[in-house]
């Protein structure tokens, strides 16, 4: 696995069942803090708001800040609206060499939907991570078409990682954000 961010380091498994037998992606399993001020943009029908360092974001936002701690560079793919993000109220753009990879998926699946939620990069290296909200979330159809589109067009295992998230019931902290 690539470097990560300590608190992102996978400690278990997600089994996935694709058309041609099982795979197991590596699964994150960090806790987050809820969010306790105002909430100044759309929740998208009520999506989770988290503190990141006193920063109210969605966990996809929140995985891809822990990254860019890191030195990656990514987005948030936000499928519903069907553009990039790097914060919940601004659309960016996506560097076309790394826009080739989505445009090759988006062919492959034959589908816009079901890409992983965060897009990241860093020299040769890409990573897509899957943020999935512990007991309320789980892979739907067109994601998992679009696992297996990805690891038929070649993309490695290595390249995926399940972010299971929870949520630690005390405000303004994270055990793993903040220490």
């Amino acid at each position: 696995m690539y470097h990560l961010p300590a608190i992102l380091t996978p400690t278990g498994e997600e089994e996935i069942l694709l058309n041609n037998g099982v795979v197991r992606l590596p699964k994150a399993t960090p806790q987050f803090s809820s969010w306790s001020g105002p909430i100044l943009f759309d929740r998208y029908g009520g999506k989770a708001v988290l503190d990141f360092h006193g920063e109210a974001l969605f966990a996809e936002l929140v995985i891809l800040r822990l990254f860019e701690a890191e030195g990656w560079s990514g987005v948030w793919v936000d499928s519903y609206r069907r553009c990039f993000r790097r914060n919940p109220l601004e659309k960016v753009e996506v560097p076309k060499i790394r826009l080739r990879v989505f445009e090759q998926l988006r062919e492959a699946v034959g589908a816009r939907g079901g890409c992983f939620d965060v897009f990241m990069w860093r020299e040769d290296t890409m990573l897509f991570a899957e943020a999935k909200h512990n007991g309320r979330d789980k892979f739907r159809p067109t994601q998992i078409r679009w696992l297996e589109a990805a690891l038929q067009i070649g993309i490695p295992i290595k390249s995926f990682l399940v972010v299971e998230w929870s949520l630690n019931n005390k405000p303004n902290q994270s055990s793993s954000i903040n220490e």
